[in-house]
């Protein structure tokens, strides 16, 4: 073998690992979130809670997200970024078990560990692509999150029948998430050990000055889209099941629209991330799917008995936005510790926006007695997200 056959497989091997890491971990950031939609009618008759409650479960990890998400380069910067990853991800096991205990309170726990877990995670993996394969973000941006929308599918379509199976019920089909968890920690694991030795700050090599995000312009438009976006899926996630039930549809068929939403999403997000790697203007792409919102939100308003087809509509833009708005962290940045603290302003200030959200919702649904006027609000704030597309969407860095 030559050296320059040598060199190209040592770069590929080296790529493979990074390219399996990045996906064990990014499996791991969606599913038990999303999990708890379908079964969310279940869960608030069991625990006899109002719409509003019910909404605050859902908007607790967003809550967390926000709190937690700027503390998260931080922990990065002591620990070692791959150290840290590894300990969210341990947190985030032992949340989604807590959250299933039969224990008074355990389930509001549960979702407070496994939010601060998901949020330092969804802060440091941005960092971890644009550190191990900077010359394919968008890329790998796309696959990640289609496999998140993949695995968050197969979770929506599953956990009604699973919790239907059993006496364990919503506790079990919550709580097997745990196992995704645990498979990453055991494949990163000996990465770790590997790197025993270059924890703390540093493991990544030394940091160059940057401009900080939170003095940029550019910066705050970036934090208002990932805020805006995040709330047009998570409020889907949280309440498209409850719309579709008071329409009619059933509690098994909307498990299986969820799952249709997600599946799209897979496809959408697959090629937000090939386009998004050929152009380098990313404007078309970000108005074209925030229109997409739009448009899903007032479908369900004025149309919802062909609430499927909306839920096709929402994952052309969901699926790609999240592609959109995660690729710009390391797009509109110059180096890696500067990608994380983009991430972690745009998703702490951008998950406070979302985590208003199903919360808001909720209360509006309880104000009105109907879905009109929460699904009105929200295409609204779909139109802001119009706006700021355009603006955080231009081919210039922060400095």
């Amino acid at each position: 073998m030559s050296v320059v056959d040598g060199v190209k497989t040592e770069r590929t091997v080296r790529f493979g690992l990074a390219f399996v890491g990045i996906m064990v971990i990014a499996v791991n950031l969606r599913v038990a979130f999303v999990s708890v939609g379908p079964l969310l009618v279940e869960i608030s008759s069991d625990q006899g809670w109002s719409n509003s409650t019910a909404g605050l479960l859902t908007g607790l990890p967003l809550i967390a997200f926000a709190v937690f998400s700027p503390v998260a380069p931080g922990l990065a910067f002591r620990l070692g970024l791959d150290r840290a990853l590894w300990v969210s991800l341990l947190l985030l096991m032992l949340g989604v078990l807590a959250r299933s205990a039969p224990v008074e309170g355990a389930i509001w726990v549960g979702t407070a560990l496994l939010g601060a877990a998901i949020a330092f995670l969804n802060v440091l993996l941005p960092s971890l692509v644009k550190r191990d394969v900077p010359t394919r973000v968008s890329q790998v941006t796309g696959i990640y999150t289609a496999a998140q929308g993949a695995v968050s599918a197969g979770g929506a379509a599953l956990v009604v029948p699973i919790a239907h199976a059993t006496n364990s019920g919503w506790r079990l089909a919550l709580g097997i998430w745990a196992g995704l968890a645990l498979v990453a920690l055991a494949v990163l694991l000996p990465r770790i050990r590997r790197h025993v030795s270059s924890a703390g700050p540093a493991a990544d090599g030394p940091s160059p000055t940057y401009r900080s995000p939170w003095k940029s312009a550019l910066g705050w438009q970036v934090t208002v889209f990932m805020g805006l976006q995040s709330m047009a899926f998570f409020i889907l996630m949280a309440w498209l099941p409850s719309i579709e039930q008071d329409h009619g549809i059933s509690q098994v068929a909307s498990g299986m629209h969820i799952s249709v939403f997600l599946s799209t999403g897979t496809l959408a997000s697959l090629g937000a991330g090939a386009l998004l790697h050929r152009f380098t203007d990313q404007r078309p792409l970000a108005l074209i799917t925030s229109v997409f919102a739009v448009g899903a939100y007032v479908g369900l308003a004025v149309a919802p008995e062909v609430s499927l087809l909306w839920c096709v509509v929402a994952a052309l833009g969901c699926g790609s936005l999240i592609v959109i708005a995660l690729s710009l962290f390391s797009l509109r940045t110059v180096h890696h510790t500067q990608a994380a603290a983009l991430s972690g302003m745009a998703q702490s200030i951008g998950y406070a926006i979302a985590a208003a959200g199903p919360v808001a919702f909720g209360a509006l649904h309880d104000l009105s007695g109907g879905w009109t006027l929460p699904l009105a609000a929200t295409a609204g704030s779909m139109l802001v997200l119009c706006i700021v597309a355009v603006l955080s969407a231009r081919n210039r860095l922060i400095g």
